[in-house]
C-alpha cells in the first residue's frame, strides 16, 4: 500500500464524531479521496466528503475506542496501490496489505493500525534490460523484463505520467524495486515499482471490440453462453446455488494469463478454501503452480466494511497494470452484492438520501465505473491486453429484481443466472439455460468456426432450439402427462434430457470432467445430435418410441464427460447407436 508517512503529512485535524467506520474531523486541510491516519493508533482512512470545515472520512479498520478530540493526520495522497514484481502469488486485504507478511508478525488476528508495503521493498529482482543507452522511450514502453514467477515475466514499464525521453543510463542485474534501473535525459528515473490511485483508470490508446472467447472449460459457458476476453459477466444466484464454485472453476481453468480473485465480503471459510486450494493446483497451461499467475484479495465478511468498498478498486487496478504489459487478465469479484452493501452502510452513516431498497442513488454509476474498466485495449506501448470482469451477485432470496442485479444486468453482456431448483436437484453448474444469455455469441462465432470446427455455431443453435422446445413441452406435460404427447415430442424430451444430464451437467470435483476443452464440448454435443437424428429415422420406420429410447447405447451418452480418450469413445458410441437402432427395423 503506498501511503505517505507521518513526516509527510500536509495538515492535522481533530476528530469531532465517530459513527462506525465514518469519522468526521475539523480543522483538516484535505482534498477528496486523500488518505488520512485517524486517532492515536493511526487507523487508515479516506476522505469521502468535505463540507465547510467538516471533513468526513471512511476508516478502513475497526473504530471502537476511537474518541473525539484525537488527532487526524492527512497524507495529501489518494488511496493508491504499489505496483511491481511480487504481486503474484500474494494474498492482500482490501487496501493491499499483504496478509501473509502481517501474519508472520502478529499471527492470525491483525492489530489495528498496522501496515506493510504491498510489495517487498527489500527483496531483489533480476532486471534484464530491453533497451540500450541512447534509445528513446515513451510512457508505457517496456524497458526491461523481470522473471516474477515460474509462469509470468514481469515487464517493467515507463510510468504513464512520465514525459519520456532518451535513456542515458540502463542498469543490468539484481535490484530492489525502489532502485533506479533506467535514467532518462529529462532527469526522470524509472524503478521497478510504480504507484497508482485505485479510483483512477490507467490510460490506454483505444478500447477495441473483443473477438476471442475466454475459454473456461465449462460446457454450459463455452457451449451456450460464451464470454469474450475483455468481456463482462454477472453470476447472480441465491445462497448455496454455486456462485463461488463457478468462480473458482473460472479462476482455475480460464485461459487468461493472469487471474485476480477478489473475495469481497464473502464468508471466511470460502476464502480459506481458495487460499488452501490454489497453491496446490497445477496450472494446466504451464504445469506450474496456479498461484504463480494469481493474485488474491481476501476481504471477508468479518473485516471492516469500508475496506470492502475499496477492495474491488484495488483488484481492478492490479488487473490494469498487468493488462498494460499485454497480458489477458481475468478478474473475479465475489461478490459485488457485498460491495454494494458496504456502500449502502457508509451512505446511511453519511445520512445521504437513500435510493431503492436503501442503496445509494449512485449505485448504478459505481457499478458502471467498475465494469467499464474491463475490456480489450490497445495499450500505450502498442501491445494489446484485456481484462475480463466476472462479478458474482448475491440477491436476497434469489430475487433477480433487486437493485444490484438489475443495475448489473444493464451493464454486463453475459448473464449466467443460477437456479436454486437446479441446485436442489444436484444439477451443477446450476445455470438456468432459459434465463441466461450472452451478447458476445455473434462476434465470437468466427473464432469458433476457425479454431474449433466450422459447424460449431449451428450445432450450438440446434441444442438451444431443443432446450427451448423442451421448456414449452414441459408446460403441457405438467397438465396432461408425458404419455399424452405425440411420439416425436416424446423423443424431443428424451434428447433434451441427454443434453441437460450428459452435456450441461459437469462435475467440478472429477479429475476428468472438471475441465472440458472446446473440441470435447463440440464432440459430445454431436453425439447427442447423432442420437436425435438416428432415433427420428427409426421413428419414421415405425419403431415404437419405447423401444427406441430403451437401447443400451443411449445410457452411454451420460458417460461421455468422464472419458479421457473421448474421441474414440464418441466414435464408437455413434456406431453403436446406429447399429442398435437399425436392428429394430
Amino acid at each position: 500500500m503506498s501511503q505517505a508517512t507521518a513526516t509527510e503529512t500536509t495538515d492535522e485535524g481533530v476528530i469531532e464524531s465517530v459513527s462506525g467506520p465514518v469519522v468526521t474531523a475539523t480543522d483538516l486541510a484535505a482534498r477528496m479521496n486523500d488518505v488520512v491516519y485517524v486517532g492515536n493508533e493511526g487507523l487508515m482512512g479516506e476522505v469521502i466528503e468535505i463540507e465547510g470545515d467538516i471533513t468526513t472520512i471512511q476508516v478502513y479498520e475497526e473504530t471502537s475506542d476511537v474518541a473525539p478530540g484525537e488527532p487526524v493526520e492527512n497524507t495529501g495522497e489518494p488511496l493508491s496501490v504499489d505496483l511491481g514484481p511480487g504481486m503474484l502469488d500474494s494474498i492482500y486485504d482490501g487496501v493491499q496489505r499483504p496478509l501473509d507478511v502481517l501474519e508472520e508478525k502478529m499471527g492470525a488476528f491483525l492489530d489495528r493500525g498496522v501496515d506493510a508495503p504491498g510489495i517487498d521493498l527489500e527483496r531483489t529482482w533480476e532486471f534484464n534490460p530491453e533497451i540500450e543507452v541512447g534509445d528513446e522511450v515513451a510512457p508505457g514502453d517496456v524497458v526491461g523484463i523481470v522473471p516474477e514467477t515460474e509462469s509470468i515475466d514481469h515487464k517493467v514499464l515507463v510510468p504513464p505520467g512520465y514525459e519520456g525521453g532518451e535513456a542515458v543510463a540502463v542498469e543490468d542485474g539484481a535490484f530492489a524495486v525502489d532502485e533506479t534501473v533506467v535514467e532518462l535525459d529529462t532527469g526522470e528515473e524509472i524503478a521497478m515499482r510504480q504507484e497508482w490511485p485505485v479510483r483512477e483508470p490507467r490510460p490506454t490508446v483505444e478500447k477495441e471490440t473483443p473477438t476471442t472467447p475466454l475459454i473456461s472449460g465449462q460446457r454450459i459457458l463455452d457451449g451456450l453462453f460464451p464470454i469474450a476476453k475483455g468481456g463482462t459477466a454477472a453470476i447472480p444466484g441465491p445462497f448455496g446455488s454455486g456462485k463461488t464454485v463457478t468462480q473458482h472453476q473460472l479462476a482455475k481453468w480460464a485461459d487468461a494469463d493472469i487471474v485476480v480473485y477478489v473475495g469481497c465480503g464473502e464468508r471466511g471459510n470460502e476464502m480459506t478454501e481458495v487460499i488452501e486450494d490454489f497453491p496446490e493446483l497445477e496450472d494446466p497451461k504451464t504445469g506450474k503452480p496456479l498461484m504463480s499467475r494469481t493474485c488474491l484479495i481476501a476481504n471477508t465478511s468479518n473485516m471492516p466494511v469500508a475496506a470492502r468498498e475499496s477492495c474491488v478498486y484495488t483488484g481492478i487496478t492490479i488487473a490494469e497494470y498487468y493488462r498494460d504489459m499485454g497480458y489477458d487478465v481475468a478478474l473475479m469479484a465475489d461478490s459485488t452484492s457485498r460491495w454494494a452493501e458496504a456502500m449502502r452502510e457508509i451512505s446511511s452513516r453519511l445520512e445521504e438520501m437513500p435510493g431503492e431498497e436503501g442503496y445509494p442513488a449512485y449505485l448504478a454509476a459505481r457499478l458502471s465505473e467498475f465494469y467499464e474498466r474491463a475490456g480489450k485495449f490497445q495499450n500505450l506501448n502498442g501491445s494489446e491486453g484485456s481484462i475480463s470482469a466476472i462479478g458474482a451477485v448475491s440477491p436476497p432470496g434469489g430475487d433477480f429484481s433487486e437493485p444490484v442485479t438489475q443495475n448489473t444486468l444493464r451493464i454486463v453482456k453475459c448473464f449466467w443466472a443460477l437456479d436454486a431448483d437446479l441446485a436442489e436437484r444436484r444439477h451443477f453448474p446450476s445455470i438456468n439455460w432459459n434465463e441466461s444469455y450472452s451478447l458476445y455469441t455473434d462476434q465470437l462465432d468466427p473464432w469458433w468456426r476457425e479454431n474449433v470446427v466450422e459447424e460449431y455455431p449451428e450445432v450450438r443453435q440446434w441444442a438451444v432450439d431443443v432446450l427451448d422446445e423442451e421448456s414449452e413441452l414441459q408446460e403441457i406435460v405438467q397438465l396432461v402427462g408425458k404419455d399424452a404427447l405425440p411420439d416425436d415430442q416424446q423423443l424431443t424430451l428424451e434428447v433434451a434430457r441427454y443434453i441437460r444430464e450428459g452435456w450441461l451437467q459437469q462435475n467440478a470435483f472429477h479429475d476428468v470432467d472438471t475441465y472440458c476443452e472446446p473440441e470435447k464440448t463440440y464432440q459430445m454435443l454431436t453425439a447427442i445430435q447423432h442420437f436425435n437424428d438416428e432415433t427420428a429415422e427409426a421413428l419414421e420406420a415405425g419403431v415404437p418410441v419405447e423401444e427406441i429410447v430403451d437401447i443400451e447405447a443411449a445410457s452411454k451418452l451420460n458417460r461421455m464427460n468422464t472419458q479421457e480418450a473421448y474421441e474414440q469413445y464418441i466414435d464408437d458410441l455413434k456406431s453403436e447407436i446406429t447399429e442398435q437402432l437399425q436392428e429394430l427395423y
